[in-house]
């Protein structure tokens, strides 16, 4: 209980660092007041302000599901066009191209110096507790499950999905799209299929390519800093990795395509705002498509990859 003057106290009945609840009895006339952050709300303000806030949350609720509601029709209808034999060899040779041939050089840089990094940590530490002969094993598990396949679809949704939405935005806001369709051409078979069957056919080749070198990397690293035989270390990656091994990751690839031509796709077709909103739907897109793959990535991993009972 504070008195601030003769007809004015206080009663503080919770206390916080950041809301304080208090009761003013004024010449009489109780009212309810909360302190938020060092300014004064009335009780009527402070339901306003909670009232606001739900009605915050709520819309991000919303606009949350109707973005993964977009994604997934988005989805089906692009199968569709293609189970229909609406390829477009041509636009799809040139994606190809562009999302995959263009792509090699920054996933071997990637994947290559992952590899190297991981056979330096796992061969000092091999070495020390005398399990040499298990440093190619770690390098070719920890490549084929999780690095190849995830640093192939970050590298590809950074250089290549941003370009898709670049692209496609646009379009959107020079009214390109709309030509399309008012000349009877469907943008999904136009647009979104070849860069869906490109990014299925060429992500799971870069994964390949990413396997390879990222295993070369650990070789190198491990020959030259921990004096491990190359047969070794190839030794152990024979006798301890299964073909299952490769094909999750290879599996993994796909399904992180998917999710990349997916979500650049989508951001260009629903951007807005000109040139300022062609720039907000690409970094969109790029944060979008990492954010999914980590996610989806850690389910994939469950399931393929089941922890020993």
């Amino acid at each position: 209980m504070i008195w601030c003057g003769e007809n004015c106290r206080w009663q503080f009945s919770s206390l916080c660092t950041r809301i304080v609840r208090a009761e003013i009895l004024l010449c009489g006339t109780a009212e309810l007041i909360y302190f938020v952050g060092g300014n004064v709300f009335s009780a009527q303000n402070y339901r306003e302000l909670m009232f606001n806030f739900i009605e915050d949350l709520g819309i991000g609720f919303i606009r949350f599901f109707e973005y993964i509601g977009g994604l997934i029709f988005l989805f089906f209808e692009t199968i569709a066009w293609i189970f229909r034999l609406k390829l477009r060899p041509k636009l799809t040779t040139q994606q190809m191209a562009i999302l995959g041939v263009n792509s090699v050089l920054i996933v071997i840089i990637i994947t290559g110096f992952t590899g190297a990094v991981i056979s330096l940590q796992l061969a000092s530490l091999a070495v020390r507790y005398g399990a040499a002969s298990k440093v190619g094993l770690g390098v070719g598990l920890a490549m084929a499950r999780e690095f190849a396949p995830m640093l192939t679809a970050i590298a590809v949704a950074g250089r290549a999905g941003s370009a898709i939405t670049a692209e496609i935005g646009s379009m959107k806001v020079t009214e390109q799209i709309d030509a399309l369709e008012s000349m009877g051409t469907s943008p999904i078979s136009y647009l979104v299929v070849p860069r869906l069957v490109a990014c299925a056919t060429m992500i799971p080749i870069l994964t390949l390519f990413a396997n390879i070198v990222g295993v070369l990397g650990g070789f190198f690293v491990s020959w030259i800093m921990a004096g491990i035989s190359p047969q070794m270390f190839f030794d152990s990656i024979r006798q301890g990795m299964e073909l299952k091994d490769f094909w999750g990751g290879i599996y993994k690839s796909v399904v992180f395509a998917a999710e990349i031509a997916m979500v650049s796709c989508y951001q260009g077709l629903t951007t807005e705002g000109g040139a300022a909103g062609v720039g907000q739907a690409t970094t969109g897109s790029v944060v979008f498509s990492m954010i999914i793959i980590f996610i989806s990535n850690y389910f994939l991993s469950a399931w393929l990859f089941p922890p020993i009972q």
